[in-house]
């Protein structure tokens, strides 16, 4: 039998025991099952070598099959697993079926059911990604976090200028040093300039923060040959920079797992939901699953490809001449970023970077073609296909 570091499905007649994990912080209530009338539960410490001890001295010689859900605890405990060249599924939690009227819920009984679904070959486990995907993955939460403190402490600033009515420096709205220093000489009360004096200083700490963990991510693939070939793939793309390559990478993980050219779409939640009966077909807004904060920039380098790439604003065209006037812009921009992840596709497994065809040309887009920044700003909210 193969082992590899990902399976995503199982052939439940290769295997004799299945075991269901529901793992917490310190333990896992655990379910062994096979094909006949075995049922055995447990609570187990949450210890890998712990549980292949048990198995290994009540199932000596058996083939089994491990499942748990993904969740806080990380992959540690799908990677001894594997270590051990044991066959272990990480399965996404809102994929696992439960029986609507059930309303009493242990971690027994969801060992149970996971290792109940297991045998019968109804789950489907996630990509794990590979170490340095993971690590990567860390840095680029902590900056999306620090740049989300950043607007926050931003707004944090105009709200209290508003409230005493104080005028913002900069007539723009920009937040360049000019401006930072006329907020620290703007005449206001003692205790509203200890506030603001305050929130500049925690604007000072995130922006820095921000940018020591961009420079941090830099370095990091920069020492690591697979995950620099990839940003710079994902980088030739037009419209996608390198904060957005590196994000979707950390998201992505190796590209070799990715199997089909629609994997990428739905993954990120831009294809369409489906409620459809008989030959009515009904399809409603866009699915919304994944990561919100990939999405959003790959749609926000969407409306930067199609002032760069005459195809894909000839497509962008296309799909705003068929929409309501009100909606056709959002839906367009949608239908971009989907074909932007096929294509983020096509680079990665081919292995080459994106080419613009010279032989295109389009004419540039029109002010009725496009939205304001604020609407494109809010797009990823409202998209619907």
């Amino acid at each position: 039998m193969t082992f590899t570091t990902t399976v995503s499905s199982i052939i439940p007649g290769q295997f004799d025991i299945f075991a269901g994990l529901d793992v917490d912080k310190k333990s896992m209530a655990t379910t062994f099952i096979d094909h006949g009338t075995l049922f055995k539960s447990l609570r187990l410490p949450y210890s890998s070598t712990q549980l292949l001890n048990y198995v290994d001295k009540h199932f000596p010689g058996k083939r089994i099959a491990f499942v748990y859900e993904a969740g806080p605890t990380g992959f540690g405990l799908h990677d001894d697993l594997v270590a051990q060249k044991r066959t272990c599924l990480v399965v996404a939690s809102s994929m696992v079926a439960s029986a609507p009227g059930n309303r009493v819920k242990t971690n027994r009984l969801d060992s149970k059911k996971l290792s109940v679904q297991l045998r019968g070959g109804e789950l489907r486990g996630i990509h794990v990604p590979g170490r340095s995907y993971r690590e990567l993955r860390h840095l680029v939460q902590l900056r999306d976090t620090q740049t989300r403190q950043l607007r926050a402490t931003k707004c944090r600033i105009k709200a209290l200028l508003l409230y005493e009515g104080i005028e913002f420096p900069d007539p723009q709205g920009n937040w360049n040093a000019a401006a930072i220093a006329q907020l620290r000489q703007l005449p206001c009360p003692s205790e509203v300039r200890f506030k603001l004096e305050h929130l500049i200083g925690t604007l000072y700490f995130h922006f820095n923060s921000a940018a020591l963990v961009q420079k941090r991510i830099r370095q990091f693939c920069q020492n690591d040959a697979e995950l620099r070939q990839s940003i710079s793939l994902l980088s030739s793309l037009p419209g996608v920079g390198w904060i957005t390559a590196a994000h979707a990478v950390a998201r992505f993980g190796d590209w070799r797992e990715i199997k089909n050219i629609r994997q990428l779409g739905g993954f990120l939640g831009l294809v369409s939901s489906e409620h459809s009966t008989g030959e009515k077909a009904n399809r409603g807004p866009i699915t919304r699953v994944g990561d919100s904060r990939l999405r959003n920039k790959i749609i926000q380098c969407a409306w930067v490809a199609i002032k760069k790439d005459p195809e894909l604003r000839a497509f962008y065209r296309s799909v705003f001449a068929r929409q309501p006037k009100k909606v056709a812009a959002r839906k367009a921009i949608v239908a971009v970023a989907r074909k932007l992840t096929m294509r983020m596709y096509v680079v990665l497994k081919e292995q080459r970077p994106y080419i613009i065809r010279p032989e295109i040309t389009t004419a540039p887009l029109t002010a009725e073609e496009t939205v304001s920044p604020r609407e494109r700003l809010d797009a990823s909210q409202n998209e619907q296909l």
